[in-house]
């Protein structure tokens, strides 16, 4: 067995997002003293997405961000994209049905193959 050093990488993603390659990586940290001020940074950038009841709402959320832990910055992308995938399905769907959002529309057919129609 090889082993490999893990590293903790926040990532931001746009509801745009199109695959790991629009992933951004906004920080990294190797040790848990840097972890807990990564961890503090990523609930702070979250804030906003978090309804009456302190709850996390992805359809509340303009950007999605993921916390991944893995070996390097290619992977970190590649797993935040796909963690991150049903969350901008959802957020995505919830504007086209809640404010007839066109573009929504586009981004959920051409990248997500899913088809909505506003009515």
């Amino acid at each position: 067995m090889l082993y490999q050093e893990k590293f903790y990488y926040l990532c931001h993603l746009p509801l745009s997002a199109e695959g790991p390659g629009d992933v951004e990586i906004i920080e990294k940290a190797a040790n848990s003293q840097a972890f807990s001020e990564l961890f503090k940074k990523f609930e702070e950038l979250r804030s906003h997405a978090f309804n009456e009841d302190g709850l996390y709402s992805v359809i509340r959320a303009d950007d999605i961000y993921i916390l991944i832990r893995t070996t390097t910055p290619g992977q970190a992308k590649e797993e935040a994209f796909e963690e991150a995938r049903p969350g901008l399905i959802t957020n995505l769907e919830h504007r086209v049905m809640q404010n007839k959002d066109k573009n929504a529309v586009q981004i959920l057919r051409n990248v997500h193959d899913v088809e909505l129609s506003i009515s």
